[in-house]
């Protein structure tokens, strides 16, 4: 730097600029970095009341705060299948208080608790959550027993929310994002309730509230609830409110099962959208999954070949091309169900290329292992990754509660980045020639056919 140039710098940046020896100026590799720490479970007591509740207490961190989450194994593959949107509703009127306090009541407890109470659904899941300081351990338990055990279901409510979830409909269909994984599932499961990602105007329509009492009974128990509380708490006072306000829960229905089989399908699925600017792809096929012994190779075969920064898809298509700015492929899970999938929204006039060098990347894979150097960045970055999501409470407890839900054992979590780490170059192109097969994936494309039928006629099985 010349001295005009320094002179024009603030004070402490010179000074901060001259004290630098000449060798630290210079850039310089750094060094590498150390062996991938194993994450160690925390100590735990897990036990099953009377009615069959599941409860996992998990003493955890040092700041005074507990999360307390009740996990349903019930969600929307449950609903009836003339009844898209029953689900979805059912878990919002759950908000809506309970026959002993109202909505603003139970908001305004959670709130005094130092925090809120929030409830989510999925395809097999319904949790309710809380976070709060330590000292509301018990009151948050019971609070969520009485949100789950004696909802109010007030009709009253119901139309506003019919009228919202129509409108988040609206949202969603105008979307190309979720247009494509739509179209992607409802090909991948076409007689299956994995198949259905949104609701329907007329299954959100006719939904009442007698039909949502009638699945909260069937879906809704004790048989089927997990309780996991993590953080700082006094045993003794939370063992006695859990006993008190979830005891005498009914056992309800035995957990039910949906796996599916689904077959991979080789087909190409264009959704027109006149004059868009991108096109959005979904392109993949199913793969065993999170009970299977091949799942943690697949996460790491997926991690090296699209699901991270430093991908090869993505150094590919967003470094090197420059189709698009973020690509990404992920292994997307429900229960012992799995499939691979690439996202990407590509510019309109790549679309043909982009579907040339995902495949290209994965034929790649499939004829050549990748390096050990290249292969154990991938493994690190996992096993680094994997420790610090599970550095608070909510990480720690959902993934407890996944393994539950898995049933994926003890020593899962354990051993996790152990297993990552024993993953070979020869293991990863194992899994990408068994279960990642180009000429298997199905094609969804949401984008203006206009501009872009030629250019994805090559990838379409049916010209062919």
């Amino acid at each position: 730097m010349t001295p005009a140039r320094i002179a024009r710098l603030p004070l402490a940046t010179v000074v901060l600029f001259l004290s630098i020896p000449p060798v630290l100026a210079q850039k310089q590799t750094p060094p590498p970095g150390g062996p991938p720490k194993a994450f160690n479970v925390p100590e735990h007591e897990s036990y099953t009341l009377p009615n069959g509740m599941h409860i996992n207490l998990i003493p955890y961190g040092n700041l005074p705060k507990v999360g307390v989450l009740l996990d349903v194994h019930a969600g929307t593959a449950n609903q009836p299948a003339d009844a898209p949107g029953l689900a979805d509703l059912t878990a919002e009127l759950l908000k809506e208080g309970t026959t002993s306090r109202t909505a603003k009541q139970v908001a305004e407890e959670a709130a005094n608790m130092g925090g809120t109470l929030e409830v989510e659904i999925d395809a097999d899941q319904t949790r309710i959550v809380s976070d709060v300081l330590s000292e509301f351990g018990p009151q948050a338990a019971k609070l969520i027993a009485d949100v789950v055990e004696h909802p109010l279901f007030p009709d009253s409510e119901l139309p506003r929310l019919k009228k919202d979830a129509l409108r988040q409909l609206a949202i969603a269909m105008s979307r190309p994002q979720d247009i494509a994984r739509e179209r992607f599932r409802k090909i991948l499961y076409p007689n299956h309730p994995y198949g259905i990602v949104l609701p329907t105007e007329e299954g959100i329509g006719k939904t009442t509230v007698a039909g949502i009492k009638e699945f909260y009974a069937d879906n809704f128990g004790a048989k089927r609830a997990y309780l996991y509380v993590a953080g700082r708490f006094d045993s003794a006072e939370l063992k006695k409110a859990i006993a008190e306000s979830f005891g005498a829960w009914s056992p309800g229905p035995a957990p039910s099962e949906h796996i599916p089989h689904p077959k991979p399908r080789h087909v190409l699925d264009l959704t027109d959208r006149p004059g868009a600017a991108q096109s959005t792809l979904r392109i993949g096929l199913p793969v065993p999954g999170p009970n299977s012994p091949d799942a943690i190779p697949l996460d790491v075969t997926n991690a090296l070949l699209g699901g991270s920064f430093g991908s090869r898809i993505v150094a590919n298509l967003r470094e090197q091309k420059g189709y698009t700015y973020s690509p990404r492929s992920s292994i997307s899970t429900r229960y012992h169900d799995a499939y691979w999938v690439e996202a990407a929204d590509v510019t309109t006039q790549y679309t043909g290329p982009s579907l040339k060098e995902i495949f290209a990347e994965v034929t790649r894979l499939q004829n050549e292992p990748p390096s050990e150097a290249e292969l154990k960045g991938i493994e690190t970055y996992l096993s680094g990754f994997f420790v610090i999501q599970n550095s608070s409470r909510s990480a720690l407890v959902n993934q407890l509660d996944d393994v539950d839900f898995q049933g994926l054992g003890d020593d899962y979590l354990k051993n996790w980045v152990q297993n990552v780490n024993a993953v070979t170059p020869e293991k990863v192109q194992q899994m990408t020639r068994q279960y990642i097969k180009p000429e298997e994936m199905t094609i969804v494309i949401v984008g203006d056919k206009s501009k872009i039928a030629d250019q994805i006629k090559p990838f379409d099985p049916a010209s062919k």
